[in-house]
């Protein structure tokens, strides 16, 4: 079934007016486009003196996001019926814009769906949420099916249009998605099927990708929470791979594009999150989609979204994708990808685990567990899940206790110093700051969290009282909302 849908040019504010011409001011008409700029080989245009437009306006982007984003849930709540419903909505509105069809089933029997949209010859395949618990680039292409829809008259969006055919898959995985979790149905990662394709849904995949042979594919997905770039850490809020295709990492034309297309999203990225761009490890892996579909002739960028500074995280991290993403795709429409510094990319620090949600320093620690106390630092790990409770999916954020001792390699979304002040687990509801408390003696019997590793993230910060072995409560600490 392919249905063809598109929109009617929307007015839009002065203010979103203004946003789009900062955008787009360095654009001209007339310049040579991307696909025949690659026609010519890399670099063609700069080797023939050819001035290009210059990148996207990255905080102009933002604040457009800002104005326009899709009102959608927060990303790891968006369901598939969500995906369904906007899909139509658009179809209803936009019936000589895009093209939709639905290129396979779920092992559930979920329709997976492919968007479609401009008339060049270029043609660039994304795909989202082939892990149902990595949800984030499922919002940011919405966002960005929307801008196109808003703008294609707009003289970036038609040079988009004109140059590049963009095939989109906003959700791969559509039970893993109403479960929230990585694995399909059958209990099989889907991202280890590219082989064997046992999943109705990476046959799905293989199958579009062989159909359109694209000239370059986004493989989009989060990361975890922990996950840290450079000296000191800081959150990867995004990582970026130029995707190998055998163990020796070699490379040739597509990989010297991804690599380039990488450059251009750093460069994109770095005025919103500084220092919070890392490289994905590039370690072959025989299995997986990304690398194959490099392997079969489609140049894969992967987009892996992981931590922001607070753990209120969605929709910076959706704005982050969608800055992303359309700069990706105007360096390939103008051409300026060709332009790019690899090095750009290479230089990008490579991914550690070395972030924290909470980290509290040179405590004394009171750890419940009946030794005596000792000072150190506590390192806080969040995770998050989706639960329905009451007839309602929630985001629930567990925090629990990663590690104990000198933590100073460390980084962290919150950081405590805790000198001169006692650190306790919380063993009384009732206790708030500004109470006055003594300790239990915890050498018989044990509170019901301890301060040790994989223990509920809940404690008391607690200062000196006048009163010997009384202490006054300057901060209840709880990580999460579990």
């Amino acid at each position: 079934m392919r249905t063809f849908f598109a929109a009617h040019p929307s007015r839009w504010s002065a203010q979103t007016r203004l946003a789009i011409i900062v955008a787009c001011l360095a654009f001209a008409p007339g310049l040579k486009t991307g696909p025949a700029a690659a026609a010519e080989g890399p670099d063609a245009s700069v080797a023939q003196g050819v001035a290009r437009p210059a990148g996207v306006d990255s905080l102009a982007l933002a604040s457009l996001w800002d104005a326009e984003r899709v009102d959608l849930p927060l990303a790891p709540l968006i369901t598939h019926s969500d995906v369904e419903s906007r899909l139509k909505a658009v179809r209803e509105v936009t019936p000589d814009l895009f093209s939709l069809e639905e290129i396979g089933r779920s092992v559930e029997g979920k329709p997976i769906y492919h968007l479609s949209f401009g008339r060049g010859p270029f043609t660039v395949l994304l795909w989202s949420q082939m892990h149902g618990d990595e949800p984030t680039a499922t919002s940011a292409l919405f966002d960005l099916v929307e801008y196109v829809r808003r703008h294609r008259t707009e003289p970036a969006v038609a040079r988009l249009l004109d140059a590049l055919t963009v095939h989109v898959v906003p959700m791969l995985n559509p039970d893993g998605a109403e479960r929230f979790q990585r694995r399909n149905a059958q209990g099989i990662d889907i991202n280890r099927d590219a082989l064997h394709l046992q999943t109705p849904e990476g046959r799905a995949l293989k199958a579009l990708r062989d159909r359109l042979s694209a000239a370059v594919g986004f493989n989009l997905h989060n990361q975890g929470w922990r996950t840290s770039a450079g000296q000191p850490p800081k959150p990867a809020s995004i990582s970026l791979l130029s995707v190998a295709y055998d163990e020796a990492r070699t490379e040739n034309d597509g990989r010297r594009l991804t690599k380039r297309l990488c450059a251009v999203i750093r460069d994109a990225l770095d005025p919103l999150a500084p220092g919070q761009v890392g490289r994905y490890d590039d370690e072959y892996e025989v299995r997986a989609f990304g690398d194959n579909i490099t392997k079969w002739g489609t140049p894969v960028v992967l987009i892996e979204t992981g931590p922001w500074t607070t753990m209120e995280a969605d929709r910076p991290l959706v704005r982050l994708n969608f800055v992303a993403l359309v700069a990706a795709l105007d360096a390939l429409a103008t051409g300026r990808v060709h332009g790019a510094d690899p090095a750009r990319y290479e230089s990008l620090p490579v991914n550690e685990s070395r972030m924290l949600a909470l980290r509290i320093t040179n405590a004394t620690i009171v750890a419940g567990t009946g030794v005596a106390p000792f000072t150190g630092d506590v390192g806080v790990a969040a995770t998050r899940a989706v639960r329905t409770e009451k007839g309602r999916r929630q985001v629930v954020v567990t925090g629990r206790i990663e590690d104990l001792g000198d933590l100073r390699v460390y980084g962290a979304m919150e950081e405590v110093d805790a000198t001169g002040l006692t650190l306790a687990p919380a063993f009384d509801p009732a206790v708030k700051v500004g109470d006055e408390i003594s300790l239990p003696d915890w050498t018989a019997s044990r509170p019901p969290a301890t301060i040790s590793v994989g223990q509920l993230a809940h404690f008391y910060l607690l200062r000196p009282a006048t009163a010997p072995g009384r202490y006054l409560v300057e901060r209840v600490i709880r990580v999460g909302n579990r």
